[in-house]
């Protein structure tokens, strides 16, 4: 119940302050969250140390983590602004790099797979995406709390993109993927604990399969979809070339090298923006 009231606190702020002077308030209290979440900023400091690697200023990693809270903040903002995304917007915020890639994995017919991650504002990517001509829908994780999880679903709404909840998804996903339209997913976390073990800033970690089997068996395209934050807080989406699964080969082979492309992109992104990365946890403790 407290967290639902706090994000109902800050949709209320995000609305009826000016955009910066809510970005203002919202790093505020992030700052407030990295002094008190511990066991989070423990291991988003073990995270960036191995991001950055066994050259980086121990020093500096504790400085990376704060303005990783509060690029977290800034993303909760710009979703709760999400009424306010429109065309006008797009213009003025979002630039928009490689829509011919999508164009040419639509052209196949077998539908698109969006593969992002927790990286930027994935959130608004699915708006901007949907507002640009390409209606997409997005498997999304449910929250625990019932509220919550409804005030989440009526903002992707806002954003115009169609939530389908993780767990009932498999046969909407088909659905979607056969009438050529496009699926984001999110391919950097594997919640179900069946994923593969992929190589990942020189260490193991586990990955979804979901996009590379949905490739395989449908021979729809993945296209790296990634939104990132630029230092005046305006964002560049941007739309990687088609990757495809190589049908010739066994599934379990196909399927394990077509992710650790995945998983190769999604590390290029990281790297070059380690403190937009907002993964909560130990990315490389089998047992997190």
């Amino acid at each position: 119940m407290a967290l639902y009231i706090l994000y109902r606190a800050g949709y209320l702020l995000a609305n009826y302050l000016p955009l910066k002077l809510s970005y203002g308030v919202a790093c505020f209290f992030a700052d407030i969250c990295y002094f008190t979440h511990h066991r989070d900023r423990e291991a988003i400091i073990k995270n960036l140390g191995t991001i950055v690697g066994p050259a980086a200023d121990s020093r500096a990693l504790p400085g990376m983590a704060r303005e990783l809270y509060r690029n977290f903040a800034k993303y909760l903002v710009d979703f709760f602004r999400f009424s306010r995304i429109d065309e006008e917007y797009v213009k003025k915020f979002v630039k928009v790099e490689g829509v011919h890639n999508i164009d040419a994995a639509l052209a196949k017919g077998k539908g698109v797979i969006a593969m992002s991650a927790h990286i930027g504002n994935w959130e608004l990517g699915g708006s901007v995406i949907s507002l640009i001509g390409y209606p997409m829908s997005a498997v999304v994780l449910s929250h625990r709390n019932k509220r919550i999880d409804d005030f989440f679903k009526r903002q992707r709404l806002l954003g115009g993109f169609t939530s389908i909840e993780m767990g009932l998804s498999l046969k909407a996903c088909y659905r979607i993927l056969r009438s050529n339209q496009l699926l984001g997913l999110l391919g950097d976390r594997d919640f179900n604990k069946n994923g593969l073990r992929l190589d990942f800033f020189g260490n193991k970690t586990l990955f979804p399969k979901g996009p590379s089997v949905f490739s395989y068996r449908l021979g729809a395209p993945i296209v790296p979809t990634l939104i990132v934050r630029q230092p005046d807080d305006t964002f560049r989406l941007t739309f990687e070339e088609p990757i495809c699964a190589d049908t010739r080969k066994p599934e379990d082979a196909a399927v394990l090298e077509l992710a650790a492309k995945c998983a190769s992109i999604i590390e290029s992104y990281v790297r070059r923006y380690p403190t937009q990365w907002y993964i909560f946890k130990d990315m490389w403790n089998k047992d997190a």
